[in-house]
């Protein structure tokens, strides 16, 4: 048998390479989006050629969409949503992490605004998470729905959008003015919505 050049050893497809030019690759299309992103820039953080990057990816493209699932991995709760009040937990959280890690979660706002062409490569992606997404808010709203915690004549899809809706252009204004206190605005939103279709579980005093 052959020994491998150093080239090869160099060029070998292993779990830590990948996750090392996911890595840089995260932090570059985080700060340039990801028309302005280049091979280049991602190979030279991780001291490879471009040739070895795309040794392990394939394409530009294909690098894309690996970064934007393993951001997506990340970005799923432990546990199946089942209630209202654990959908707001795991809502809110995102939001303290988006402060905390700001570069990953403005990459998700730059290219979900940049896959609206339907021949941008993330594209299909992003439709696939938003409708995944959705069933997974409408779902805990059905349930209290169903419950009788919820008022029956909402309609939960429609919350479902208008509260990712909030989270998505109050992560936005952030990136745009760090004095915007996300937390802060959306539990103001959540207090007017608990106000508007929580059915209280104890009837008020007279």
């Amino acid at each position: 048998m052959s020994t491998p050049t150093t080239g090869q050893r160099q060029y070998a497809k292993t779990p830590g390479q990948r996750a090392r030019i996911l890595d840089a690759a995260m932090a570059v299309f985080a700060r340039r989006g990801e028309r302005g992103a280049s091979l280049r820039e991602i190979a030279e953080r991780v001291g490879m050629s471009q040739a070895g990057v795309l040794h392990h990816f394939g394409s530009k493209n294909a690098l894309l969409l690996a970064v934007l699932d393993r951001f997506d991995q990340e970005d799923q709760p432990g546990h199946p949503l089942l209630t209202i009040d654990e959908s707001v937990a795991f809502v809110r959280e995102e939001l303290v992490q988006g402060l905390q890690r700001p570069g990953l979660f403005q990459l998700q706002i730059t290219l979900a605004a940049e896959s609206i062409d339907p021949a941008h490569p993330a594209h299909d992606f992003f439709v696939d998470r938003y409708r995944r997404v959705t069933s997974q808010f409408v779902e805990p709203l059905d349930a209290a729905a169903a419950s009788g915690g919820l008022r029956d004549d909402v309609d939960t899809t429609a919350l479902a959008h208008l509260v990712m809706g909030a989270m998505e252009g109050l992560q936005l204004h952030h990136a745009l003015n760090p004095e915007v206190d996300t937390v802060a605005s959306f539990d103001l939103l959540l207090d007017v919505l608990a106000e508007a279709f929580i059915v209280s579980s104890t009837p008020d005093q007279v």
